[in-house]
């Protein structure tokens, strides 16, 4: 923006300075050969008093020697009573050029080597006497070149100047809006106290305003959903006690122990949504170096916690891709929350004795976890992913597919649904390995950017 202004600036103050020096020089040099012929007239208006008086030639010589210098006049006498024309001084002209003069009896000028020739009649008793006065080159552009010069000093000191100034305002209207960039960056990375100065010209003053009072609210609203997030949480310790105890005294069978297990876990994590939402911390944060845990482990631990209740409904199960350590850059409660979430849906919205499995690939760059089952499948993939909007049946909140795009997204990956190998829908999990900034493109996006590379 500040060299577009000095550009712009530059360009007119050239074109303003080219088309007043050009014309300018023009007339200087128009007014210095007007200055020179207007000498050579004054020239030949002190000879014409002595042509008046005499025709005496040794007279008029010295006249004309006396009046021009450096043999720079001429006289050129007609021929009367029979006497032959007479011509004083060095004659540069044409003759042809001094005859049509004395006939036409105007003043003229005509090209000479070295410069020009003003060629004066005067009309006396004896006959039309052409003076003629030589002007040189030299004098016609006298003071030119120095004029030209000074006009060039100006132009340039107008343009240097113009540039100065459209730099200095360029500064003063760049630096607020760098500013501003800047600010909406930090913002946008999650940097909440960013804020701008006040500053600068009135309009970006105002967008300055405008962002530091945008960025107050969302601190708020954060600071709101936080809040309310931690109350919410809260307020599910009642009935979860409520359950515990129900789950006490359900005995020693295997089906109450698995109960006891999922209230303990549901304790826990409501636990730590009130924890996360106190600290104003993501749950999903991106790990630091090191961080993660094994995905096949995960993979195995909840499968084992699904397959009772899978045996139960009479649903078949496959697992692959577990049998040795996958290394995710994903916390193992992310992992366990997203798996859930996964095959809480396919428990959720498929009959009885559907089948589904869960498999594992791992690649060079990334890990691939894949959900299927051979349900009636997702007919509206987009609609499913919208955060809050579900299926659309009872108890479909659309929070579950939303957190395994947060958790993918984390590491930037990204989830893709489709069609089964089973029959039904498949969702696939995209985790990368190589620790590269979060995707910010939409869902579809990124599908494109990796179609090519998806496996299985």
């Amino acid at each position: 923006m500040r060299w577009a202004l000095v550009k712009v600036c530059l360009a007119v103050t050239t074109m303003v300075v080219v088309a007043f020096a050009v014309p300018l020089g023009l007339v200087v040099k128009e007014m210095a050969r007007d200055r020179a012929f207007s000498n050579a007239e004054r020239e030949a208006a002190v000879v014409v008093p002595a042509l008046s008086i005499t025709t005496d030639r040794d007279q008029l010589e010295r006249v004309v020697a006396s009046a021009g210098s450096d043999d720079g006049m001429a006289v050129h006498l007609p021929a009367v009573d029979g006497r032959a024309a007479v011509d004083l001084g060095r004659q540069r002209a044409a003759a042809s050029d001094v005859a049509a003069v004395r006939k036409l009896g105007r003043a003229s000028t005509t090209d000479v080597p070295g410069g020009s020739a003003l060629l004066q009649p005067v009309a006396l008793s004896l006959g039309t006497v052409v003076i003629e006065v030589y002007v040189p080159e030299s004098e016609m552009s006298n003071g030119v070149g120095t004029a030209w010069a000074v006009l060039a000093a100006v132009g340039v000191a107008l343009v240097v100047g113009s540039v100065a100034v459209a730099d200095r305002l360029g500064v003063r209207m760049v630096q607020p809006a760098r500013r501003l960039v800047e600010g909406a960056h930090e913002l946008g990375e999650g940097k909440l106290g960013a804020r701008v100065p006040e500053e600068g010209p009135n309009e970006l003053r105002l967008a300055a305003v405008a962002f530091n009072s945008m960025a107050d609210q969302v601190v708020q609203l954060l600071a709101n959903e936080r809040e309310l997030a931690a109350d919410l949480s809260h307020r599910l310790r009642t009935p979860l006690t409520v359950l515990r105890l129900n789950a006490a005294s359900l005995g020693d069978s295997p089906a109450a122990e698995q109960t006891r297990t999922a209230v303990a876990q549901l304790e826990r994590e409501v636990d730590t949504i009130i924890r996360t939402a106190r600290e104003a911390k993501p749950q999903t944060a991106a790990p630091g170096p090191g961080a993660g845990c094994d995905a096949a482990e995960v993979v195995r631990e909840r499968m084992a916690f699904w397959s009772a209740l899978a045996e139960d409904e009479g649903r078949k199960v496959r697992t692959a891709g577990v049998d040795r350590p996958v290394r995710i850059p994903v916390a193992r409660a992310d992992l366990a929350a997203a798996l859930d979430a996964l095959l809480g849906n396919v428990f959720r919205h498929t009959p009885e004795g559907t089948a589904f499995a869960v498999d594992v690939h791992n690649g060079d760059d990334a890990v691939i976890v894949l959900v299927s089952d051979a349900g009636p499948g997702i007919p509206d993939p987009e609609a499913a992913m919208a955060r809050g909007r579900g299926s659309g049946a009872a108890g479909s909140t659309g929070l579950g597919l939303d957190i395994v795009r947060r958790l993918a997204e984390s590491t930037g990956g990204d989830v893709r649904i489709g069609s089964s190998v089973l029959g039904g829908a498949e969702v696939r999990v995209w985790i990368q390995l190589d620790g590269r900034e979060p995707v910010r493109r939409g869902h579809r996006g990124a599908v494109r950017r990796r179609r090519r590379l998806a496996v299985g």
